[in-house]
C-alpha cells in the first residue's frame, strides 16, 4: 500500500482534492480511501463493481494478488465465522445469491469478488492509503445496520502513542497496534482514530457489505421501487413486506452470539 500511494495520488480527482480547502475533505478524513467491490445503491437498477481509472485497476489487482491480503481476508472471514456464525451465513449466503443470479442474468457477469469464495463472505472492501490515515469521527451510514465491518490496522507506528480506535457511543479508546484486526457494526458505532506521532505512517484495510446488496437479493434482486410500484406486487405482499421491515432489526441482532459470563472466583 505504501509503494501504491504514489500512483493513487497522481490520479486527477486526488490533485483536485490537494489543491481544494480543507472544507471540501472526505467525510472520514483527508487520505485517499479507495472502495472496491460491488456496490449497489445511488439510483442503480443492478449491482456494479465500483469503476476506477486504469491505473487504480491495476493497482488494486496487484494488491489483492498479495499473499498478505488474501491471509488478512481468511482471518477476518474465520473471526466473523467463529463469534457470530449466524451473521455469517447471512453475509456468505447473500454473496452467494448475488453472484449466482448474475452468472444468469443478461446484464450480469460483470460482478467480481475481491477475494475466492473460501476466504471472504464480505463483498467489497476499502484501502485506506494514509500515509497517515486517522479517521474523523463517522458512521458507515451505507452498511447493514447490524451488519459487521472488518478493520486491519496497517504501517509503522507507536501503538502506544497513538493510532488508537474510538468507538464513542461505547465511551471506548482501545489500543488498535499494526496488524490487528476488529468487526464492528460500523453503521451505528461512530469511531475514528487517535492521531499518531509525526513521521509515522499508518494505513489500514476494511472490508465490508453495502446494506444496499443485501436489500436488492432480499426483494428477489430487484429494488425497493420496482417492487413497490410493480402491479404484480399483492396487497398482501405489502403486508408481508411491513412486517418482515417490523422485525428486521430484531432479527438481525438475533444473529449475534451471547456469550456466558465468565465464573467468578471463589
Amino acid at each position: 500500500m505504501e509503494a501504491a500511494t504514489a500512483e493513487i495520488y497522481t490520479e486527477p480527482k486526488w490533485l483536485r482534492k490537494a489543491a481544494a480547502d480543507a472544507a471540501d475533505a472526505p467525510r472520514r478524513g483527508p487520505h485517499a480511501a479507495e472502495h472496491v467491490g460491488p456496490a449497489m445503491g445511488g439510483g442503480q437498477r443492478y449491482p456494479m463493481n465500483l469503476r476506477h481509472s486504469a491505473v487504480n485497476t491495476a493497482v488494486f489487482a496487484r494488491l489483492f494478488g498479495l499473499k498478505c491480503f488474501e491471509r488478512i481476508s481468511g482471518w477476518t472471514n474465520t473471526l466473523l465465522m467463529g463469534f457470530a456464525p449466524r451473521l455469517h451465513d447471512y453475509y456468505s449466503t447473500t454473496l452467494d445469491r448475488l453472484f449466482e443470479h448474475d452468472e444468469h442474468h443478461p446484464l450480469g457477469k460483470l460482478l467480481r469478488r475481491n477475494f475466492a469464495r473460501r476466504f471472504s463472505a464480505f463483498a467489497t472492501a476499502t484501502f485506506n492509503f494514509g500515509p497517515s490515515t486517522v479517521t474523523f469521527p463517522h458512521i458507515d451510514f451505507g452498511n447493514l445496520a447490524w451488519g459487521w465491518c472488518a478493520i486491519t490496522a496497517l504501517g509503522p507506528f507507536d501503538p502506544d502513542r497513538g493510532g488508537h480506535l474510538i468507538l464513542w457511543d461505547l465511551k471506548l479508546i482501545i489500543r488498535f497496534p499494526p496488524g490487528c484486526t476488529i468487526l464492528i457494526p460500523s453503521a451505528i458505532l461512530r469511531h475514528s482514530n487517535v492521531a499518531i506521532q509525526q513521521g509515522e505512517r499508518r494505513y489500514s484495510f476494511t472490508q465490508f457489505t453495502p446494506a444496499g446488496i443485501f436489500r436488492w437479493v432480499y426483494n428477489d434482486f430487484r429494488t425497493e421501487n420496482d417492487v413497490n410500484t410493480a402491479r404484480s406486487t399483492t396487497a398482501d405482499e405489502h403486508e408481508r413486506r411491513r412486517q418482515d421491515r417490523l422485525r428486521r432489526w430484531s432479527e438481525g441482532v438475533g444473529m449475534y452470539r451471547t456469550w456466558p459470563a465468565a465464573p467468578v472466583p471463589q
